[in-house]
């Protein structure tokens, strides 16, 4: 039988410059991606962004903009060294939110829950596509292209 995916919750966070929040994993120095997390049996995929934020990042006043229409699946590379809990699955598929939030990168607080990243910053969107793991960047060159108008036109209208 084949293993199944996690649904899972992805999301990014842009302050007024329009610059996204991105966090680098303790486990893969060097690469940075965006807060995600899973979704509990039974959860709402929006409440589960709205708490897996505050978990990873210690942001509770993000406004929820806009939601990916699709989930977006990817595999984890056979190389990758799963936890326990991950083993069971293929990969990933994922519903991804685009959320406004005002604050500054020092503001988060990592230690809330289970602590996933080193430090957390805010960098142009089109960066994040040369600083995320390489299996996630199909996920992100499709956000980008969802999100970017999405968030031109929400600072436009403000």
């Amino acid at each position: 039988m084949e293993k199944p995916y996690r649904k899972n919750v992805g999301m990014v966070v842009f302050n007024s410059k329009g610059e996204v929040l991105v966090g680098e994993r303790l486990n893969f120095k060097g690469s940075w991606q965006f807060p995600q997390g899973g979704i509990d049996d039974g959860e709402d995929p929006k409440t589960a962004a709205e708490r897996e934020l505050y978990e990873e990042v210690g942001v509770k006043t993000a406004e929820i903009i806009y939601e990916y229409p699709t989930w977006i699946e990817y595999d984890f590379p056979e190389s990758l060294k799963l936890s326990s809990n991950l083993k069971k699955y293929k990969g990933q598929t994922q519903k991804w939110y685009l959320m406004h939030w005002d604050g500054k990168a020092e503001d988060c607080d990592l230690d809330i829950h289970e602590r996933e990243f080193e430090v957390v910053r805010f960098i142009p969107f089109q960066d994040c596509l040369s600083t995320v793991v390489s299996f996630k960047r199909d996920v992100y060159e499709k956000l980008l292209v969802e999100f970017e108008p999405k968030i031109r036109t929400y600072l436009a209208n403000r």
